[in-house]
């Protein structure tokens, strides 16, 4: 665990310059727009460890799957996201001295996120070998509101020297990804142009033939008076740029202002995408950086409105969850359907794909109560258009009928995951994305969903489980065989006791969504089951005989579920019986260790009971919680918000408080030693959960034929003076404050909502307040 980023509740500081560290910095300080972003790095020469990265949403490779011993059904490729051109990169050369912040020594040395208005600066001063003092101050960010560009103010000042100064702004498309599978390069040129403070060039993606045109324009200030410079264009190889040598006098501020932009041929004709680059980047310059800054700190704004969780009393925890939302904000916008929110967001290279089971499982429920509904509905519709392929997915694997297996790791709608046991094995994915629905549509209304879209997904995915199961005659029960649970810890076991579950509730929920859409539209339900050939009656017997015969294992002496067959047989101690310095397993054991442990490396059983809690009483949620969390070492970033969620649930505050600070700052802090490789994007909507569904005990309530409705728990950990937190729900826009005394809820739309707070129906009309006293 680290601990050298400055607490403070707005922003992400470094004070001093922590060469060892710089990578994890890079990460942690990473910004995006939705579109474009790109790591903390520095824009000048850096010859020390770091990660030059720049992406682009929606571009990736099909790097050859890289395996030993090949498999049938494995996946052809493992999709990379491409480290696109590098757009940041000024080089500083002061008479034949390079600016390196590896080759100098660096004082009063500083780099700040600004997370409220959405952008990173970083100021230094480099004292060269020659002894000359260069003093330097850097602003960047990606825009929100011209999604397509960014913006650079960098600006020198020679502090004991006059000297001519050369500036080389350039774009950098010779670039590799770290994580290529054969050391292959990925692009290829296709054009480059150079002018007068200008360049740009055009590169296309091998195999898949995305095109991105990445652009720039330089202009120069000196004591607040804009330069005419002269520039000499360069070009090489995927590689364009303009030198600039000026005269800079001791004490004299030089700003250099870049602006970049980078377009895709996904929403660009590519054989005029060069032109369009020209005309973005002529538009943004006419903006300038002031008036680009200006409506950057507005748009932060508007999204802080409702976005905010406040936390008094704790800085380290305040700090943590704006990281979190931050991130989340600037990873995805929910603008494009076609895009989706890979775990690493524009912070890294590591975990190829942009679309796993934790979009629907742990990002969802955030967007659908912070954001407008149609970001959360384009998540799902992003899973409808790839049905198709899911049901490809299925059929290489030997299922017919329209099943679906949708992927645990893809693009495009292809699996391209290629590991056996996630590949072939952790099929409870399917599961989530059957949740993901019922989630949606519970806490919007918008029962439409199922009849345009859900019930063709869910039919395919329950066609899936209805093949997977096979009969026990010894169990007189349906089992699962050969699967991998949410314990990634566990491979090819028997009846994973959470896989299992989602599948017989999935076959539930599809049955119910059948009579409903029925009862919405029979034409469209007509039309849709002669499309797909669905045979109700035999098909919905079916999935009846798996719902009421599945096997669930469990143990009645402890009174747990088991998280698999034969879980008992392992010899189960407590993770503080790991020996000091073995921890993180995954970086110290061998694999073969590890499976044979009784280690869980995230919620499993704990998982289904925290999606389920409600078809539970609390005496079964507090043993299972006793038994398996002191066995989890939490080394999935998808771990500790699901303990903190059941904790709050079963009153252990404690333990609550501990797992919130360990998935908030877990990137911060570096807890699992791998914040290097970008941060844990899909893991930080599970911290908004910990707050939200945690501390603020918010539940949608169901059953009794009454419209779902919002009930809210809420308590503070006994360290914070005060929570506060707003959700959208059904039209109504709710904050929610809560303090050691007591809870109020303020409602700031023109909707009134009628909820239950502490145990006590309550209306709150539009524009008014309601309090009651804390049962704590």
């Amino acid at each position: 665990m680290k601990n050298y980023i400055t607490q403070d509740p707005w922003n992400i500081v470094e004070e001093g310059f922590h060469r060892d560290f710089n990578e994890i910095t890079e990460s942690v300080m990473s910004l995006g727009n939705g579109r474009l972003g790109g790591r903390g790095s520095f824009e000048e020469k850096f010859t020390g460890k770091t990660l030059q990265g720049n992406y682009v949403a929606g571009v990736y490779y099909p790097d050859k799957t890289r395996v030993g011993w090949w498999k049938n059904g494995y996946p052809e490729y493992f999709a990379k996201v491409l480290n696109a051109a590098n757009w940041i990169g000024i080089d500083i050369d002061i008479e034949y001295e390079s600016l390196d912040l590896n080759q100098c020594e660096v004082r009063d040395f500083r780099r700040v996120l600004n997370m409220q208005e959405g952008y990173l600066e970083r100021s230094f001063v480099a004292v060269l070998k020659s002894g000359k003092e260069l003093q330097v101050n850097a602003k960047r960010f990606c825009s929100i509101i011209d999604d397509e560009a960014g913006a650079i103010r960098y600006a020198i000042k020679p502090l004991n020297f006059d000297a001519k100064i050369t500036i080389t702004p350039y774009i950098n498309g010779d670039i590799r990804n770290r994580d290529a599978n054969y050391d292959e390069t990925f692009w290829d040129e296709v054009r480059k142009e150079t002018g007068y403070g200008e360049a740009y060039i055009e590169l296309r993606t091998r195999k898949t033939g995305f095109h991105v045109a990445t652009g720039m324009c330089v202009e120069i200030e000196q004591d607040g008076v804009k330069v005419d410079y002269q520039s000499q264009p360069i070009k090489y190889e995927k590689y364009v740029a303009n030198r600039i040598t000026l005269d800079c006098r001791k004490g004299q501020e030089t700003v250099i202002y870049k602006y970049a932009v980078n377009l895709s041929s996904l929403n660009y004709d590519p054989d005029i995408i060069i032109k369009d680059a020209h005309q973005c980047i002529q538009r943004i310059t006419r903006k300038g950086f002031d008036k680009m800054l200006f409506e950057q700190k507005q748009a932060w704004a508007d999204k802080w409105k409702t976005n905010d969780i406040i936390i008094e009393g704790d800085i380290a925890a305040q700090q943590g969850i704006r990281f979190n939302i931050f991130q989340l904000n600037q990873t995805y916008t929910g603008e494009d359907e076609r895009l989706n929110i890979g775990p690493k967001g524009f912070t890294g290279e590591k975990y190829g794909g942009s679309t796993y089971w934790d979009t629907e499982a742990y990002c969802l429920p955030f967007y659908l109560a912070t954001a407008d509904q149609k970001v959360a509905k384009n998540l799902l519709v992003y899973r409808y258009k790839q049905l198709g392929k899911a049901i490809e997915n299925a059929q290489k694997l030997g299922f017919r009928a329209g099943a679906a297996l949708y992927p645990m790791v893809t693009m495009n709608g292809e699996e391209c995951h290629n590991e056996w046991e996630i590949t072939f094995e952790e099929i409870h994915r399917n599961g989530a994305i059957a949740y993901a629905i019922y989630d949606y549509v519970r806490y919007t209304g918008d029962e439409h969903y199922l009849v345009e879209y859900g019930l063709e997904v869910l039919i395919a995915i329950s066609r899936f489980w209805s093949q997977r199961v096979n009969w026990s005659k010894d169990k007189e029960h349906y089992v699962m065989l050969g699967v991998t649970g949410p314990n990634e810890y566990e491979n090819n076991v028997n009846n994973n006791w959470y896989t299992n579950y989602i599948a017989a509730w999935t076959l539930r929920y599809t049955s119910e969504a059948v009579a409903k859409v029925k009862a919405l539209d029979a034409d469209k339900y007509a039309e849709l089951i002669d499309r797909i050939h669905f045979r109700e009656e035999k098909e919905l017997s079916t999935a009846r005989q798996i719902i009421e015969k599945m096997y669930l294992p469990k143990d009645d002496e402890k009174g747990v579920f088991l998280q698999q067959e034969g879980f008992l047989d392992k010899d189960l101690m407590p993770v503080s019986d790991i020996p000091k310095g073995q921890r993180p397993i995954n970086q110290n054991w061998s694999w073969d260790r590890i499976l044979r442990s009784c280690f869980i490396k995230q919620a499993d059983v704990l998982q289904g009971l925290y999606f389920f809690e409600d078809e539970f009483d609390t005496d079964t949620l507090r043993r299972n919680f006793d038994f398996y969390e002191p066995m989890t070492v939490h080394e999935s970033s998808l771990s500790p918000c699901v303990h903190s969620i059941q904790a709050s649930k079963l009153g252990m505050k404690e333990k609550a408080y501990d797992m919130y600070l360990r998935t908030a700052r877990l990137d911060l802090d570096d807890y699992n030693n791998d914040t290097e490789d970008g941060c844990h994007i899909t893991s930080m909507a599970g911290t908004w959960l910990a707050v939200v569904k945690g501390f603020g005990g918010l539940r949608i309530e169901t059953g009794n034929g009454a419209d779902p409705r919002v009930v809210l728990n809420p308590y503070c950990p006994d360290n914070w003076q005060s929570l506060a937190f707003k959700i959208r729900f059904r039209g109504a826009l709710l904050q929610v404050t809560t303090t050691q005394q007591d809870v109020t809820v303020q409602n700031f739309s023109e909707n009134p909502i009628t909820i239950s707070l502490l145990g006590k129906d309550v209306t709150v009309t539009n524009q008014k307040t309601v309090s009651v006293k804390n049962k704590a």
